[in-house]
């Protein structure tokens, strides 16, 4: 269960970054951000949705599976 970012549409804004509770999101000033998915837990115990994919401004950028 994890998220990941396509990079195809990233604005390297730092956005997902930010918002991360598990550090699993690596990149900074206008670098390529990736989702570590061992770190990574689809936020479970921390909120309701995974909030890059919620904070993203890019639609459908960040795909998550959280089953």
């Amino acid at each position: 269960m994890s998220c990941r970012i396509l990079l195809e549409e990233c604005m390297a804004c730092g956005v997902c970054y930010a918002v991360c509770p598990t550090d699993a999101i690596t990149g900074q000033d206008d670098d390529i951000y990736e989702i570590d998915p061992d770190l990574c837990n689809c936020c479970e115990t921390y909120y309701e949705e995974p909030q890059c994919k919620a904070v993203c401004p890019v639609e459908n950028e960040i795909v998550c599976d959280c089953d």
